[in-house]
Formats: structure tokens, sequence, C-alpha cells
């Protein structure tokens, strides 16, 4: 496929791969946040090919399969758009880790896929290294906002500016869970607590996991939020809920050495020391509970069907909200990601819009939120009976999302062009205090003394 050369990207990721050879992802003087032209809309026989990236085609189970029916169902509503779906360059385990070293790579090679999926943490760099486009000026802010609205169900209002920078929409807001609490209630029942009754507070976590691990045998909770592989964005909505933050508002001290921080790790450590929970890798981990191992689990919703298979006609699957720490308000963070247009090609950018509103629409919603269990942003199909009432009434598992939507928080991305070298050394710091047993404010205070250089224009 044939697609114009991007300027601005080789100049923006030949300065990223220089800097990433002194440990960096590329310089902060290139900012692209400057208006673009409108992209024309297509005649109705104008024939369009666009190149989708999305992790979602790199893993496997429902999400490859729902995103591939998605894609089949635009092409025969778009029969002049040819959509070639492809996965991240890159092996990980998880491709979501793949995005950004995959885009840089093609950036400079000057074929960028037309649109993207990139996630929430990444919203600094995909803004003003990356050059994702503005689409309040590509094709409109009453376009954008009228996408938003909907014909019937609109944006919840906490998810519509996810994807903003300096008063401009450049991301739409796709697919993310907030940290959703599941519990097998049939090692509950075994014993003996009340299923009816999960732990509200942290402490009765505890307090629970120890009973199952008495009584069964089996772990007793697992939090998907302290790890590298994990990213951080349940460990944000953790520390949050503690009162602290991983980065100060103004975007220019690194505060996750600060005390909120140190007392969720050292109560992470506690409970992994006491074998209150069990020492697993972020896959491991969640298999372990869809397995029927592990009695509690603090996880995303894009794991829900993975749940739902493993204790189907074998145990008890519910959820609830996060706890707490205390009587302090719970403040739950999204992971996820948004939709961006990098396409330099007018026609391209006008099928990547269409192709954005297709995906982010009330139909498309009621498929990704059934087939995989992510939260249908367009809230209102939950009560819908011609979208998901029928659904949400049958699967309780999504009320804990929707619960916790209006109260939630951005996941914060970092700054600067070594944003994931600060992120991965902040996560690789709670990892070994957890797990491996490191002072968790000596860990933390080391790896915020080493990432605060990184931080532009503060870093203290």
């Amino acid at each position: 496929m044939n697609r114009s050369r991007s300027r601005l990207g080789l100049a923006v990721v030949a300065l990223a791969l220089t800097a990433s050879a002194c440990g960096g992802l590329g310089s902060t003087d290139v900012q692209q946040t400057s208006a673009v032209a409108r992209a024309p809309e297509l005649a109705p026989d104008q024939q369009v090919s666009i190149v989708f990236e999305s992790y979602n085609f790199g893993q496997a189970g429902a999400w490859t399969e729902t995103f591939k029916q998605l894609i089949e169902k635009f092409q025969a509503a778009y029969p002049n758009i040819t959509v070639t779906p492809q996965k991240p360059q890159g092996n990980s385990a998880n491709p979501a880790t793949d995005t950004i070293p995959s885009l840089q790579s093609q950036l400079a090679t000057g074929n960028p896929p037309d649109v993207a999926q990139l996630g929430f943490s990444d919203l600094d760099f995909t803004i003003h290294q990356l050059g994702a486009k503005p689409l309040d000026d590509l094709v409109g802010k009453e376009a954008v906002q009228a996408n938003f609205s909907g014909a019937k169900h609109s944006y919840a209002p906490t998810a519509r500016t996810l994807g903003d920078w300096g008063g401009k929409t450049y991301g739409v807001p796709f697919v993310f869970s907030t940290p959703v609490f599941y519990y097998n209630a049939t090692l509950f029942q075994q014993a003996g607590l009340d299923p009816a009754n999960p732990p509200k507070t942290w402490d009765e976590v505890r307090a629970a996991a120890k009973k199952i691990k008495e009584a069964t045998g089996k772990d007793g909770a697992y939090l998907d939020c302290l790890t590298k592989e994990a990213k951080d964005w349940c460990f944000q909505a953790l520390v949050r809920s503690n009162g602290g933050r991983v980065l100060s508002e103004d975007r220019k001290s690194l505060t996750f050495a600060d005390q909120p921080t140190v007392e969720v790790v050292q109560m992470a450590q506690d409970m992994v020391k006491a074998g209150e929970s069990p020492k697993l890798g972020q896959k491991q981990g969640y298999e372990a509970f869809a397995r029927g191992d592990v009695g509690m689990i603090l996880e995303t919703s894009a794991v829900q069907a993975t749940f739902v298979k493993g204790a189907k006609d074998k145990w008890d699957l519910r959820a609830t909200t996060m706890p707490s720490f205390g009587a302090k308000p719970v403040v739950p963070t999204n992971s996820g990601a948004s939709l961006y247009i990098f396409s330099n090609d007018p026609a391209k950018q006008r099928a990547a819009w269409e192709l954005i509103k297709f995906l982010t629409s009330e139909e498309a919603y009621v498929t990704i939120s059934s087939k995989i269990g992510y939260l249908p942003l367009r809230t209102g199909l939950a009560q819908d009976p011609a979208g998901l009432k029928d659904w949400a009434d049958k699967n309780p598992l999504i009320k804990p999302n929707l619960d916790q939507l209006a109260k939630m928080e951005p996941w914060t991305s970092f700054p600067g062009t070594s944003y994931l070298q600060i992120r991965d050394g902040m996560m690789t710091a709670v990892e070994n205090a957890v797990y491996q047993g490191a002072d968790a404010q000596a860990t933390l205070s080391a790896a915020k003394d080493q990432a605060a250089p990184l931080v532009p224009g503060g870093g203290k």
C-alpha cells in the first residue's frame, strides 16, 4: 500500500531514536500541536485504503475475533473504504507494550498506520512527539462533539475528554475499564465468608484472603497492579485512593516516593509476606483466578470474558467495586486507549475518521461490551432494551465498572520523551518491593531520584 511519506514523522523519530541511545524516547523540542487542514468529505464512489493498527489484533480469543467482526461490519457499510487491520510490530507477551515502538518504527520509514489505538498513558508523547492530528481541526470541533453526543446515547462525561490536550481533541476514547474487584463466591462459601457481603476495605480483603488460604489451600487475593508488565493504570488507582499521586498536578515533580504510595506498596508487600497474595506475573495471576485457584483479583474488565469462560459450570464468579483504604474515598483510574489519526493524506484522514466514528458508535459498543466486557462508554446503552439492557441484566459483572465511572480520574501520562523509562522504573521498584522484599521507601526513592532528571521543566 502506498502512503505519503511523513516528513514530520521522520524528523520526530530521527530525534527520538538519537535520544533513545541515551535512554530516552526522543527530543522534547518537536511539538505537533498546530492546526492542520480540514480533510474533505469523500465522494460516494471514491476508493480509499487505510491501515488500522490495534493491539487488540495481537490478543487471542475474544479480542481479535470481536474486532475482526467490527471491521467486516464497517466495510459492509462503507464499501469504498478498505481497512487493513494489523497488530503492532513486536513480540511482547502483552501486545499493548509494543504500540509506541511500532509506531515510531513506521514513522521512521514514512509509513505510519493511518489510524492507531494507543494507550492513555502515552497521551503526552503521542501528541507532542508522534504527531497525532488534532481532530477538531481535521474534521471540525462540531463533528467531534457530535460523535460524542451520538444518535441516541452520549459518551459518559468523564470519558469524553480523555484524549484532549490544550482544549483540542486528539484522540477519541475507545475502550477502557476501571479496576474491578472480582471474587470467587464458591471459595467464599467454602471459607465461611458471605459472598453477598464482599470486602469493602483492604483490611477486610486481607482478612478474607487469610481465611480462604487456611480453609481451602487456594490463594487469597491477587492485585494485577504491581508489576512492570501490568503498567501503572491500576497502581495509580491504588495510590489515588490512598490520597496520593505519582506525579504532581503541575506535571513537574515525581511524587511516587511520597508516603501514600509507600503505604500502598508496603501493604501489598505485607500481603505477599503473610501468604495472603501469591507471587505471580500478570498472565499467571489472571489465569490462576480463571481456573478457580485464587479467591479475589483486582483486574481490568478486558479479561472478564476469560473469567466467565473459566468459571462456567465450575464456580460462582462475582464482582464489586474497588476496596478502600479505610474511610478514604475510592478513586478509580482508567485503563485502555484512544483512537488517533496519523495519516497526512486528506482522503485517508477522512476515511480514518469514518472508521473512528463507527468503532465508537452505539452499534460497536454493543458488540465490544457484550463480547469482551469493556465499559460501554455510551453508558445509556446499559438501560436501553434495544442496546445492552438485556445483556447487562444477565451480566451483573458490568455494574461495578458503571458505578465507578462517575468518580473516575484519568490515568496520568508521565511527561517528556523518557516517560516510559519513568513509568517502568517506578513499576520495577514496586515489583521489587512487593515480590522481592526490597524496602518500599528506599526502593521507590531510588527510582524517583533516578527518573527525576528525565522530567522536563522540573524533575524534583
